[in-house]
């Protein structure tokens, strides 16, 4: 089983939760619940890795807060 990191944002217009994972070209989706999200991701990722393993294009690394004053 391969672990893959993923973005997620909610879109304030239309209050769904919107996910990718950075460096795979066509691995994103959305969903109207975190698990709904989870799944779609899921679903990507496997039909992505049918045609073989993925040359990622990035790694993720992490998220940082930025204070501004």
């Amino acid at each position: 089983m391969r672990t893959y990191s993923a973005v997620i944002e909610r879109d304030s217009a239309t209050g769904l939760y919107v996910g990718f994972v950075p460096g795979f070209p066509g691995a994103h989706s959305q969903g109207e619940t975190l698990d709904e999200l989870q799944h779609n991701l899921q679903e990507v990722v496997a039909m992505l890795l049918e045609d073989g393993d993925p040359e990622l294009e990035s790694q993720f690394v992490g998220v940082q807060n930025v204070a501004v004053a």
